[in-house]
């Protein structure tokens, strides 16, 4: 019985298992500084101005569609 063959696909099941691991914590690290940059972006705004005077409240709450 050849045992290496065995051996072999442990080996390639393990590798693929930590590959997978490292692939998904890279994935969560560029999740969080894309998380950062947008608040950052955010941050970096400028305050909103003031509406002029003769606009009702709502305006710009809802939005008409017909199909």
């Amino acid at each position: 019985m050849d045992i290496s063959g065995i051996s072999n696909l442990a080996t390639s099941i393990a590798d693929t298992g930590t590959k997978r691991e490292v692939d998904l914590a890279v994935l969560k690290k560029a999740i969080d500084i894309d998380a950062s940059s947008a608040a950052a972006l955010v941050a970096a705004l400028p305050p909103p101005t003031s509406l002029p005077n003769n606009l009702p409240p709502h305006l710009g709450q809802n939005i008409n569609t017909k199909a």
